[in-house]
């Protein structure tokens, strides 16, 4: 029997208005949940909830920055008004950027650590007055495959959502005696516009988002997962074999995306003067090559 129903659950869903986030919302209310959207995009959370309620679901939408300490406090109150409280508080909304962190100015790093970690604890902080009072409470975090195992030329992202990981990881225990769950899900490489609204997209190995795992699958998991009061979820066959990787061969997974770097510097690394004992290249030269 499932730990809780989606169906009559007050959530509030921050990135709301694109990808995972919207796709969670229309998911959601199309189970009967009422739904409290959140985002920076007016407009865009104007066209959700006409959607969402044209086909007969609950929807409210609050066009807000979660890193601006008064627009949290605008939602704390919108939950209160439109909901009378909240149950499920999911923390989607997220920034990245791509490129090496030495060619990074550190506006980028403190930007993505601000909305992807400082965002969501203060989101956190003071919705747990809220949450407490709710019916079979939840906390939704959405993380990422990379804050499980980093990945080059993502190095802030990667760090922010480690952060994130290890947050929940606490805070899940913080919070048991108070009934109040905390799930972290981990997307892999998934088809949104995410890409698009990175900060920075400065790597060299592009990504295509559209070979990933549909926002739609996405929510579909995550409210699986709250349902069933799951704490953790990887997704994409990909991703969960990175993480196993990761886990249990450490020093292979490690092998692997540094011989990946130098792939793609291989013209610099060579034009630099590196010959066959660098050690950048000595380990895996021919093998590159080929």
């Amino acid at each position: 029997m499932s730990r809780r129903r989606i169906t009559g659950s007050r959530m509030l869903i921050t990135g709301a208005a694109q990808g995972i986030g919207k796709a969670l919302a229309e998911a959601a209310a199309a189970q009967g949940a009422k739904v409290l959207a959140v985002a920076r995009s007016s407009e865009l959370l104007r066209e959700l909830t006409a959607q969402v309620r044209a086909q007969g679901g609950t929807m409210e939408a609050v066009a807000a920055d979660i890193t601006e300490p008064n627009d949290r406090e605008r939602l704390v109150e919108a939950a209160l008004d439109h909901f009378g409280g909240l149950d499920v508080l999911v923390n989607n909304a997220g920034i990245g950027a791509t490129g090496h962190f030495m060619e990074a100015a550190p506006e980028r790093l403190r930007k993505i650590m601000e909305v992807n970690f400082f965002g969501v604890t203060e989101m956190v902080r003071l919705f747990l007055p809220l949450l407490r009072a709710g019916n079979h409470p939840a906390i939704v975090n959405i993380s990422s495959i990379a804050g499980k195992r980093a990945i080059p030329a993502r190095s802030e992202y990667s760090a922010s959502k480690f952060a994130l990981q290890g947050f929940s990881e606490a805070l899940r225990a913080e919070l048991a005696k108070d009934g109040i769950d905390v799930l972290v899900v981990c997307p892999g490489l998934t088809d949104t516009n995410f890409s698009k609204n990175m900060l920075e997209q400065k790597a060299r190995m592009p990504v295509d988002p559209l070979r990933g795992m549909k926002p739609q699958k996405v929510a579909a998991a995550t409210l699986r997962a709250i349902e069933r009061g799951r704490h953790e979820v990887c997704l994409t066959l990909q991703g969960k074999l990175l993480v196993f990787v990761s886990r249990f061969f450490p020093r292979l997974a490690d092998r692997i995306a540094a011989r990946r770097v130098r792939q793609l510097f291989w013209d610099e690394l060579q034009a630099g003067g590196a010959g066959k004992d660098h050690p950048a290249l000595a380990e895996e030269e021919f093998a590159i090559k080929d």
